[in-house]
């Protein structure tokens, strides 16, 4: 009886065998050809080639054909890698900048808070005229990047012109390693409703929040609102740390399972939490992603918060480093991860074959899952919010003043109101009068300022296609009726979307005297999806009623 079992077995491995010999002859015979091929190309290729471009380009290649998550860093681009995972930036002066056309120069947009562009008194419009000897007439952003950056401590001398004063300043500026805060603002709502904007999973952001938490629960917070708005994610440990504050020690908040079994981690609750009662509204929007998800997904199905705002962006790959030879990394998927309901809330299928493509999880391909107080959750396709509520969106013009705009109306108008007022009214206040805003729109108006209406490229689209099929001789009338009320007028356009033009415009202002933490805190002012998280926690009831199964729907967790 052995020996037939000894031979089943035999028997039984014999295909395994062959696979893996067959898999490993492929993987040599093609790593073969890639070497024939680059050589031959080097010795007898009509122009030089440069190795790293080549050779990266190919590299690329295959690796966009896996997922959009696995890259190569080559030594130069090390610090890329170090950044995403530290948040820690190149040396330089802590400014957004951007390219004036009018002015033929790049200008500060924003200065960062105790930046050293913030501590030499750098405001929002100051045209950079050169650094050192180097003049910047008609440098574009990414040449005056360049040259603002260096080591740290390294010192340089800064000549600007202030468009309000016309004044011509020099100023020594020393650099300093740039953070971008993963906190940028947390504060009081309503007197009882503590609020945090985690915008990113960097180092030891987890700290932060544990402060700021404590911070806001000494300052009377009896509920709490957690923004994960567009935070793409990042360290997965950091996010079982923020859930910790808020769930018992000894649970498992995550688990990574793929290939490599010695790369499988289950990640658990550690230390004794701050507060395992408070309530709690999690704000998730559709670029929630990655470690953003693992803390909103964690809280939905242990039942510890509700979650509001749009379907999350639905990563659930965890990637690893690699040290590479000569200095470089790779940073490729390894896993999945698992969510304490069971779940993996990724929304995309990578297939590898063909040179890969994408397949979105329909909802009609889901499993059902169970939270911890039995609720149905599903699987694939991000983490779908308790309370969905709608952001507003950007109109056209809006955008197109913000961000593409030529004769940089917008900018210039910020520059003229900052000049003409010293100081404004707190950041949780500030707001713009209807004659301001009046101001504003007739210095668009004198500018010219143009912009693609999107419904009058739909209606010359459809005009196209009626024309092609027959129809647009019979409905000519409606067409042209049509034409005269979707045509370009940008007064009519600035009078209906006032609110969210007015909205931006007291947002980059309130940021030239607040920085960051201030146009945030503003911003919330108006915002609808942070009105209805306050309303809810202030309603115990309903927040209550959100955390529990529905008729027919519990069911205990295996």
């Amino acid at each position: 009886m052995r020996k037939i079992l000894f031979f089943l077995l035999i028997v039984a491995s014999a295909p395994m065998v062959a696979q893996n010999k067959n898999h490993n002859f492929d993987v040599a015979k093609n790593l073969d050809v890639f070497n024939a091929i680059y050589k031959n190309l080097d010795m007898i290729y009509v122009d030089s080639l440069d190795a790293n471009q080549v050779i990266g380009n190919g590299i690329d290649a295959m690796l966009k054909s896996l997922d959009p998550y696995t890259t190569y860093y080559p030594e130069e681009k090390m610090n890329d890698l170090k950044t995403m995972y530290t948040g820690k930036m190149f040396a330089g002066i802590g400014a957004l900048i951007r390219y004036n056309p009018t002015a033929k120069y790049t200008v500060i947009e924003e200065p960062y808070k105790d930046m050293p562009a913030a501590e030499a008194g750098l405001k929002k419009g100051d045209i950079v005229l050169s650094i050192d000897d180097s003049t910047m007439a008609g440098r574009d952003t990414r040449y005056v990047s360049d040259h603002l950056r260096g080591d740290a401590g390294t010192s340089f001398i800064l000549k600007i012109k202030r468009p309000s004063t016309d004044k011509v300043m020099k100023i020594k500026i020393t650099r300093k390693t740039i953070q971008d805060p993963a906190l940028p603002y947390y504060g009081m709502f309503d007197k009882s409703v503590g609020y945090i904007n985690l915008h990113q999973f960097t180092e030891d952001c987890a700290k932060d929040v544990r402060r700021a938490f404590i911070d806001l629960k000494n300052k009377g917070a009896k509920s709490l609102v957690i923004d994960l708005r567009n935070n793409g994610g990042g360290a997965e440990s950091e996010a079982v740390g923020i859930v910790n504050m808020f769930v018992p020690k000894g649970l498992t908040i995550v688990s990574n399972r793929g290939k490599l079994k010695s790369v499988n981690h289950d990640y658990k609750t550690t230390v004794e939490p701050i507060d395992t009662l408070i309530p709690i509204v999690v704000l998730v929007s559709d670029n929630t992603a990655s470690a953003s998800e693992i803390t909103s997904g964690s809280l939905q199905d242990l039942d510890r918060a509700v979650i509001l705002g749009t379907r999350t962006y639905g990563k659930g790959l965890v990637q690893m480093t690699l040290d590479l030879p000569y200095n470089g990394n790779l940073k490729l998927t390894t896993n999945k991860y698992y969510i304490p309901s069971g779940r993996c809330i990724q929304a995309i299928n990578y297939r590898h074959s063909n040179g890969g493509y994408i397949e979105h999880v329909p909802d009609s391909l889901t499993k059902v899952f169970y939270t911890a107080h039995g609720r149905e959750v599903r699987d694939g396709g991000g983490i779908k919010p308790d309370v969905e509520i709608k952001p507003d969106s950007l109109p056209n013009i809006a955008y197109y003043l913000e961000y593409v705009d030529s004769n940089c109306v917008m900018l210039n108008y910020e520059v003229k109101y900052i000049a003409k007022h010293p100081s404004i009214a707190p950041a949780a206040e500030f707001e713009l009068s209807d004659a301001d805003y009046e101001d504003f729109k007739q210095e668009v108006l004198k500018s010219g300022f143009k912009y693609d209406r999107e419904s009058e490229k739909y209606l010359g689209n459809l005009v196209k296609l009626a024309k092609f099929e027959g129809y647009y001789d019979d409905a000519k009338a409606e067409f042209d009726n049509l034409e005269k009320k979707l045509s370009h007028n940008v007064a009519k356009d600035m009078d209906y979307n006032k609110a969210t033009i007015k909205q931006i415009l007291e947002g980059d202002i309130v940021a030239a005297y607040y920085f960051q933490e201030g146009s945030i805190r503003n911003s919330l002012r108006l915002d609808k999806q942070m009105k209805e998280a306050v309303r809810l926690l202030n309603t115990p009831d309903e927040y209550n009623k959100l955390l529990q199964p529905k008729k027919n729907e519990k069911k205990e967790r295996p």
